[in-house]
């Protein structure tokens, strides 16, 4: 029996208010009068009684008017499900600009291989299952178990009823003590969830925040403070940053801080000789304006982003700086940034980092930067914040933080050993007794991914690198000289809970064991646990982002959806390797606020190097040629989306037990698994992030 759509006691609960509405027709011999009050229905009980025959016309034209109402909806849910139709069909028939996902042998082909298998015992079971519901056979709930004196009615009639005994006996038994432990994992991860939150709410009601005491960078005139500016080394590590290395480059020379008090460092690791240029051409320019910088490119490109930092803290001339800030080539700060985070360390010797929030240029370019902006902002307002007000301690987010020098040095520095150096260092320093600063008021523009490839590669090395550094070190944290409740937070809370068990439920819960009990409804799950609380989770997630709240549908299916990407790379990263490091793609976006700024901070950069114009006209006429001739020098890779296979296979999965749970009535279970289905199939296909034409 499928899920009732009867909607008449959602329609009898509605408390309308309105100006009554007349409607004639083009027959003369009567009128419509539909009534948006909330006297309706006394209305149409004495029109009745007065009109008679001709009142009961009226009646029935107001329920042929709701009927409209209705079917403008459903019309609206077609007119999705065709363009829904109409991708699917270029996507898989056509082939238009799509590429099928390659995996490389290891965890993810066996993981495709294990869902391609679970789907083809799911299909066969729904044949089956149809055709015993066909032919009455179906036990419904709560009387599962068949009967002991059954009439046997044929060898399939037989079989049938083998199966349902050795399905209540045997593998009902097993998936429930699955699900219960994997529900159990979900209820400690939503208390540490609930928790941060209430953290957070804490920080609010207390206007809990880091201060400056002595905030003598607040003076405009530098000499009539009195301040000694410390010296502070920027460093912008980047590889093949087409788009957006000008930006930057231009952001960070641009910081109001003494030009004698630091010194700027462009970690140049491109393999693209032009771009090289380009990036040589624009330090040129800048150091022709009067702002200490310098280019450097390794001959010998090794450990990705940590090599290049090591290799750049290896030069002579970093001994004399104090602190050094650290910047994607995506980010572009603020000029007051310097002066917003170095005071921090004043005074306090033990603090080693401090951080800056990010904003997001392109938050609201599609679906997939919506959605990313709802996780990031809960990253940040939450668990940063509160884990840097409460413990001291956080995860270093690799760019947008100023370091104490001395602080990386003890640490043991840069190491080249996983794809996370950012949380590698901020390990090694926390069990050193250094403190973070979290600044939830300092916020650095950046990028989030467009495309939902570069997003996924972006999330496996997210969740792979953590897993793989867990390994290594995990003996370090036991014989480290911290307390034992810090080490009890790094190994409980920090790796396992946060980085090992919310992908693993997530996906094990939501993707296998709940398709597994529509097949076998003796262990089915509770509509608590598939909908109260992750709605409820949903709902904490999205509150540091309020004008997403729209979206929490869509973002409770897409974090699920995205469970199979972060579960593989966790299985990648715990057992095997996942050093391998690729560059996110960006589109160098800018909002026209920032736009107007940088054109402002430039033409006063301008007249500050008038003085330099004239020995620098040659470099920039140079500068300007190479980036008219930008176009011809390089021929574009067409850009083309792709086909995801293990998304694909989940998918099918879920929609095949949506199929089953009609047998059964389950209506919650059914619209679950109908729409994260439809989910899966949106993202395998790639319909949701930039599309390519």
């Amino acid at each position: 029996m499928a899920p009732s759509l009867d909607f008449s006691e959602w329609w009898a609960r509605e408390d309308r208010k309105g100006t009554p509405v007349v409607v004639t027709m083009e027959n003369p011999n009567y009128s419509v009068l539909e009534i948006d009050g909330p006297d309706e229905s006394e209305f149409i009980g004495s029109a009745i009684d007065k009109g008679r025959g001709r009142n009961a016309k009226q009646f029935t034209w107001v329920l042929l008017l709701k009927a409209h109402r209705a079917v403008g909806c459903v019309t609206w849910l077609a007119t999705g499900l065709w363009a829904l139709l109409s991708a699917v069909k270029k996507r898989l028939i056509f082939r238009q600009g799509v590429l099928v996902e390659t995996d490389k042998p290891g965890k993810g082909r066996l993981l495709f291989g294990f869902l391609r298998a679970f789907l083809a015992v799911s299909v066969v079971a729904l044949a089956l299952e149809v055709v015993a519901h066909w032919n009455g056979w179906h036990f419904q709930r709560p009387n599962l178990r068949i009967p002991e004196t059954t009439e046997i009615r044929g060898w399939f009639h037989g079989g049938y009823q083998a199966w349902m005994s050795f399905r209540y006996n045997y593998i009902a038994a097993l998936i429930r003590s699955l699900s219960s432990f994997c529900v159990l994992l979900f209820l400690i991860q939503s208390a540490d969830r609930l928790v941060l939150c209430l953290g957070c709410f804490w920080i609010k009601f207390k206007k809990i925040k880091p201060r400056i005491e002595d905030d003598v960078l607040k003076f405009e005139d530098i000499e009539g403070a009195g301040y000694e500016y410390p010296m502070v080394l920027v460093q912008i590590p980047m590889c093949n940053e087409r788009e957006v290395y000008e930006q930057s480059i231009s952001a960070v020379c641009q910081l109001d801080w003494p030009k004698d008090n630091f010194l700027v460092q462009v970690l140049d690791d491109s393999d693209d000789e032009s771009i090289q240029s380009l990036i040589r051409s624009e330090v040129s320019k800048w150091n022709q304006r009067g702002i200490n910088i310098v280019y450097r490119h390794r001959v010998v490109r090794t450990g990705y982003k940590a090599g290049n930092l090591k290799s750049a803290m290896a030069c002579d001339y970093v001994k004399a700086y104090e602190f050094v800030a650290i910047f994607d080539a995506d980010f572009q700060p603020n000029p007051d940034f310097l002066k917003q985070t170095v005071p921090h360390f004043k005074g306090n010797p033990e603090i080693g980092l401090v951080q800056a929030r990010w904003a997001y240029v392109n938050k609201d370019e599609n679906l997939l930067t919506r959605l990313q902006n709802i996780n990031l902002c809960f990253h940040f307002e939450v668990e940063q914040q509160v884990n840097g007000v409460f413990l001291n301690f956080f995860g270093f987010n690799g760019t947008a933080g100023v370091w104490r020098v001395k602080a990386l040095e003890e640490s043991g520095g840069w190491l080249e050993r996983t794809t996370v150096e950012d949380m590698d260092i901020a390990v090694r320093a926390h069990l050193n007794g250094w403190k973070f600063i979290f600044l939830n008021d300092v916020k650095v523009l950046c990028e989030v991914p467009e495309s939902y490839e570069a997003y996924r590669k972006q999330q496996h090395r997210w969740h792979s690198g953590p897993m793989h550094l867990f390994r290594l070190c995990l003996p370090a944290i036991i014989k480290s000289k911290i307390s034992i409740w810090k080490k009890a937070n790094l190994v409980l809370l920090f790796f396992l809970l946060r980085k090992l068990i919310l992908p693993f439920y997530s996906f094990t819960l939501f993707c296998i064991i709940l398709p597994l009990t529509m097949f076998v409804p003796e262990a089915e799950l509770p509509i608590w646990v598939i909908c109260y609380i992750p709605v409820l989770m949903s709902f904490l997630n999205i509150l540091p982002a309020p004008k997403s709240f729209p979206f929490i549908v869509p973002y409770l299916l897409f974090e699920n959806t995205m469970s199979v990407t972060k579960f593989n790379a966790m299985v990648s990263g715990l057992f095997g390797s996942s050093y391998e490091w690729v560059v996110t793609k960006k589109a160098g976006r800018s909002s026209e606020s920032d736009l107007l700024a940088a054109a402002e901070r430039e033409s006063k950069a301008l007249s500050f190097s008038h003085i330099h114009r004239g020995a620098s006209e040659s470099e920039l006429a140079e500068l300007n040629k190479l980036k008219e001739q930008r176009q011809d020098e390089t021929s574009p890779v067409k850009k083309t989306n792709k086909i995801y296979k293990k998304e694909l296979a989940l998918a099918f999965l879920l929609l095949t037990a949506a199929v089953r749970s009609l047998l059964s009535a389950q209506g919650i279970h059914f619209y679950f698994l109908l729409f994260q289905g439809t989910s899966f199939l949106l993202v395998g296909l790639d319909l949701i992030g930039e599309q390519m034409s």
